[in-house]
């Protein structure tokens, strides 16, 4: 079995810049706001505004570019920030997830391994309910899982 990438397409990372861009400009005005303000403490204001924003664009930028390869006997986590390489035999489940806060919905996928603990896997989440796209990764990933199941 030959390895597979999962990742965001360039559209889905051109949307994802743009979440970030808004982003951006929310944590601006209200740095700009705080630092207007005639408050002694506006510097601790203004620098925590800065840690939230920067933190929030670290974790938009991971999102983005975090990608997934599939071999035929494990699962590599690839992001920004770090790697992770997981055997298909410590894993017992693949399944999506659905979250949804006041102004939206998303879904992504899941591993959930032998200790119970999930992780999100990256480069497959998707804001739409009918994503086509996001239904073949799933499909694929657990296509490998199944198969790493029956050699094993």
């Amino acid at each position: 079995m030959h390895n597979t990438w999962i990742a965001l397409d360039a559209a889905a990372r051109r949307k994802n810049w743009w979440w970030t861009g808004y982003l951006t400009a929310i944590f601006g005005g209200l740095g700009v706001a705080v630092a207007l303000t005639e408050t002694d403490e506006r510097f601790w204001w203004v620098f925590s505004v800065s840690i939230c924003w920067l933190l929030s664009v670290i974790y938009m930028i991971n999102r983005g570019y975090g990608r997934t390869l599939l071999t035929s006997d494990r699962i590599v986590f690839r992001t920004f920030i770090s790697r992770r390489s997981i055997p298909w035999g410590e894993i017992v489940n693949i399944e999506k997830r659905r979250h949804q806060t006041r102004s939206g919905e998303w879904w992504d996928l899941r591993i959930v391994r032998t200790h119970g603990r999930s992780l999100a896997i990256p480069g497959a989440f998707s804001g739409r309910p009918d994503d086509a796209a996001f239904e073949e990764k799933f499909t694929t990933i657990r296509e490998y899982w199944a198969r790493s199941a029956r050699t094993e």
